[in-house]
């Protein structure tokens, strides 16, 4: 299973962007979903997930009210629409399949990683 992120780019502090993540095959409509994101000298860290039915959306504090994920399940596909960027929200961004049908904040949990698309947020 591949999983491909997209829709990064740059944009203007108080912009928007809003990311994609397909899967290559539907496998992945049982599984929760994840974005994590790693800026530059730190690691990477949780930003948001969701569960495999669409339920149970978290975020990581430094983004909540901000982001939203969602999920088209027929499709395979996660969306990480991200309004009021910052320029701290400057990273390459993950998207990634949970070993269970539920999302963690935890990487270990996810055993699919997307190749990562970049954000870069202007001041």
């Amino acid at each position: 299973v591949q999983l491909q992120a997209s829709g990064g780019g740059l944009v203007q502090a108080g912009g928007s962007l809003r990311l994609s993540c397909a899967a290559s095959r539907r496998i992945v409509s049982n599984n929760g979903m994840g974005w994590f994101r790693q800026a530059p000298g730190k690691e990477r860290e949780f930003v948001a997930g969701i569960a495999w039915d669409g339920g149970s959306p978290h975020y990581s504090d430094s983004v909540k009210g901000r982001f939203t994920i969602s999920r088209q399940k027929a499709a395979s596909l996660v969306y990480l629409q991200m309004d009021s960027l910052k320029p701290e929200d400057t990273a390459v961004y993950y998207c990634a399949a949970a070993r269970s049908a539920y999302a963690s904040s935890e990487a270990s949990a996810y055993t699919r990683w997307g190749q990562g698309t970049l954000v870069t947020v202007s001041s």
